[in-house]
């Protein structure tokens, strides 16, 4: 494999392990940001969850101006919540699109983003390991053929006439 080509192979996979990095610290930069909004504007109000799945959930809840609301893209931290569950949720009440379930905060999310890097990681260095094989196997080849070549007699009887002339 030609150098260069090992090289911006090799630079390419790094600066994905560095987005895949990035992306986990924006993920928990995020929440932290998130739960900062939800404490300097904070009501609580009990929440009747709709639909309930690993990684959603939508709820219904009054805000303290009266209005029944569903937020957009449901709870922050929506683990462990059943359908048709009661809880408590903590609001923005300037933005009641934002809201946690009464306890959560932005810490649930450094598990996830650390297992997003661990594995964008784990899959970079298993490509720098295969990349450099495939190296290590076409020198190999490579320099077995030069070897090869030597063997056969022609070859060997044209580089003695060539060492001869020298």
């Amino acid at each position: 494999m030609n150098p260069t080509i090992l090289r911006r192979a090799q630079i390419v996979l790094l600066v994905l392990g560095m987005v895949v990095t990035t992306m986990g610290l924006v993920l928990v930069a995020g929440c932290h940001r998130n739960d900062s909004q939800i404490d300097d504007n904070m009501a609580t109000v009990m929440a009747d969850v709709v639909s309930a799945d690993r990684l959603h959930a939508a709820v219904n809840f009054q805000t303290v101006d009266g209005d029944f609301h569903s937020p957009r893209l449901g709870l922050l931290y929506p683990t462990e919540l059943t359908q048709g569950q009661r809880i408590s949720v903590e609001y923005d009440v300037t933005n009641p699109d934002l809201a946690r379930p009464a306890g959560r905060n932005w810490t649930l999310a450094i598990v996830p983003a650390l297992s997003i890097m661990v594995v964008g990681w784990l899959v970079v260095g298993a490509l720098m390991v295969l990349l450099a094989e495939i190296n290590r196997r076409m020198l190999a080849r490579g320099s077995a053929q030069a070897d090869g070549d030597s063997a056969d007699p022609e070859v060997a009887a044209e580089q003695e006439d060539g060492a001869i002339a020298r």
